[in-house]
């Protein structure tokens, strides 16, 4: 049972933070007023424990397409507007964000946790665990321990919000209830002096935290050792990205004492503390057994070519806490997540509205995916993929990835295998567990009159496959089976692609580089980048040049962590959004039964991206107004 779920307990707090507006004073997280109760919350090392729970209470719900705007707010997913999980997530790519009233919004809390209410109960609970004379029962190692989870969690949140809105307030202590007016008028500190605030957190955070979690029972879900240098690895590479790193768009960013915000001055070195700090965090990763996750195998036969598949899905969705795993958030329930995006197969299971799967990939994914020889699709020159969709039937040579005897696209043929680990579509192969040894009987027939046809469905026609767990089953009545598994906040595949990716702008396309990349193309299936681009690619010096290799590695990271949420920030620090984001969302037409019909690209709406604005989240304009030292973030 989840250790947060079991010990929850909420305790009864003055809320005041960042935003409040009620006082002039509420302008930051202070202290609480009711401090008898915080006092007793620390008599006891059980008491002491709710208080840390909650702590962890304010994690956002990654595994939410509602609460994460990851899923559906760039361009990997797509929803309706009518959806009934949309919620506001949709509004995000329609160019619909807002001052009045911000979507996803980390400062203040609306429509989700808010990020400085977090710290503001981490900082109180530091405090408390630091004075020996409370909660006495407790052992001075568990209390170390206990700090150290606290403090990651407080870089964490920080973290989030760094993210979002660039420069923030840094909340190191929280301010005593009675202290002057002007000590809450608060100003935002650079970018620079966050991350190294961050960073100096997550670095006291690893010194008392465990490597790993011995009680696998009732701990998985707390922060490690292993968590807190990840995570700081992974914001060394945001700072040293160009959003952050020499951004002349933000050369009149500042506070009203004209002290700049984000340095417009590109810092290489940035990105070697990045690569410093990745290698530290895959050394000690793989010194305390994380590795790529493999699919183990069933007791039934099953072909390589599955075995590989499940080896690139079950990395995600495996209920295990695989060896992949660094850090990740248990509390996050994926029932409803792998109910909206898994496949249909007819009118008896998954058939109803209580089974709504609406909520799919873009067609622009079927183009990122490389084609099977390991290049993109527009450079391979042995594979043409000029016509995508050209009509063409499933032979038995290729059953396990297209259905046989079946028409479908010319884009769903020759492609790698995270492709069909990843996308459902019409005519494609959908595992479960329960079908045993059999590898071809679920397929996927989205054409009008099709098998997955009868409910509401993607509305481009392709399901985000990756997204469900292999013991996910419909049963008769439209009831389902599902095996929620912990959404991975970062896993080593993620961390192998930042160290790649820091190394390549630190030193160019250097021998590491190369070993890291391949590393997780080898568990896909695929050979090694210099093999790959020599033999199939019409271009291929491509990875020998810095610039080249930059773009093999965005490619390279799209895919593999694909519809994680990790594009949707990734594009904001490269700076790629503005391009990526102002498309068309497009897709099949699901209305037609003919194939040739069907297969005509549909344009359901368009992206709307403003640059720079869009690359920051905005500060709700009622904060502006309580505190004159607050600025907003450009084109806001």
């Amino acid at each position: 049972m989840n250790f947060y779920i079991k010990s929850m307990t909420r305790l009864c707090f003055v809320v005041m933070g960042v935003t409040a507006i009620a006082s002039c004073k509420k302008f930051l997280d202070i202290v609480p007023d009711n401090l008898a109760k915080i006092d007793n919350a620390f008599t006891l090392r059980q008491e002491a424990e709710k208080y840390l729970f909650t702590c962890y209470s304010y994690l956002p719900n990654d595994a939410s397409t509602v609460s994460n705007p990851g899923f559906l707010g760039g361009d990997e997913m797509t929803a309706p507007l009518s959806s009934r999980y949309n919620d506001y997530a949709v509004n995000l790519p329609r160019g619909n964000q807002n001052v009045v009233n911000p979507y996803f919004n980390y400062w203040d809390g609306s429509g989700m946790s808010s990020m400085f209410r977090g710290i503001r109960d981490c900082n109180v609970f530091i405090e408390n665990m630091r004075d020996l004379s409370k909660a006495p029962d407790m052992g001075l190692d568990e209390r170390s321990r206990w700090i150290g989870e606290a403090m990651f969690l407080k870089a964490y949140y920080h973290f989030l919000l760094l993210r979002a809105y660039g420069p923030i307030p840094i909340t190191d202590i929280n301010i005593p209830v009675d202290a002057p007016a002007e000590a809450f008028r608060i100003k935002r500190n650079p970018v620079d002096e966050v991350v190294n605030y961050i960073a100096d957190q997550y670095d006291s955070a690893a010194a008392r935290l465990p490597n790993v979690i011995q009680n696998r029972v009732d701990e998985l879900g707390r922060a490690t050792r292993l968590a807190a240098l990840s995570l700081k690895a992974k914001l060394l590479v945001l700072a040293a990205s160009p959003l952050f790193n020499g951004n002349s768009d933000y050369v009149n960013f500042k506070n009203k004492d004209n002290q700049l915000l984000v340095s417009t001055v590109y810092d290489a070195g940035k990105w070697k503390r990045a690569a410093t700090a990745c290698k530290e965090a895959i050394d000690a990763c793989e010194q305390n057994g994380v590795s790529l996750y493999i699919f183990p195998g069933a007791s039934f036969p099953l072909s390589d070519t599955t075995k590989t598949q499940l080896s690139i899905r079950m990395a995600v969705t495996d209920e295990n806490w695989n060896n992949e795993l660094i850090w990740g958030a248990s509390v996050n329930g994926t029932a409803t997540l792998q109910r909206i995006t898994a496949g249909h197969f007819n009118l008896n299971y998954g058939g109803t509205t209580s089974a709504i799967a609406d909520q799919g990939a873009t067609y622009k994914m079927t183009q990122l995916f490389y084609t099977a020889n390991g290049v993109p699709v527009n450079e391979d020159k042995t594979l043409d993929f000029s016509n995508p969709t050209m009509l063409r039937v499933g032979t038995a040579a290729e059953k396990y990835n297209v259905t046989q005897n079946y028409t479908t696209a010319r884009i769903n043929f020759d492609r790698e295998n995270r492709y069909y680990a990843s996308l459902g579509f019409d005519g494609g192969l959908w595992y479960q567990l329960d079908m045993l040894g059999d590898q071809t009987t679920l397929r996927l027939e989205t054409r009008a009159g099709g098998r997955s046809t009868g409910t509401p469905l993607p509305v481009t026609g392709l399901f985000a496959k990756k997204l469900t767990n292999l013991k996910f089953v419909w049963s008769a009545g439209n009831g389902t089976t599902v095996q929620q598994y912990p959404w991975p906040v970062i896993r080593l595949a993620d961390l192998y692609l930042l160290y790649a990716e820091a190394l390549n702008e630190a030193d160019g396309p250097v021998e590491d580089v190369h070993t890291y990349l391949n590393r997780i193309r080898s568990r896909a299936g695929l050979k090694a980048v210099r093999e790959s681009w020599d033999a199939y690619s019409n271009n291929p010096s491509k990875y020998t040049t810095k610039e080249g290799m930059r773009n093999i590695i965005r490619q390279e990271r799209s895919i593999e962590l694909c519809f994680e949420g990790s594009r949707f920030w990734d594009l904001r620090r490269w700076k790629t959004a503005a391009v990526e984001l102002n498309g068309n969302v497009q897709g099949w037409d699901g209305n037609q039964s003919d194939p040739a019909l069907y297969y005509r690209l549909n344009t359901y709406w368009s992206q709307r991206f403003v640059s720079p604005r869009d690359y920051l989240w905005p500060i709700r304009e009622t904060n502006l107004l309580v505190n004159e030292n607050l600025v907003q973030n450009p084109g806001w």
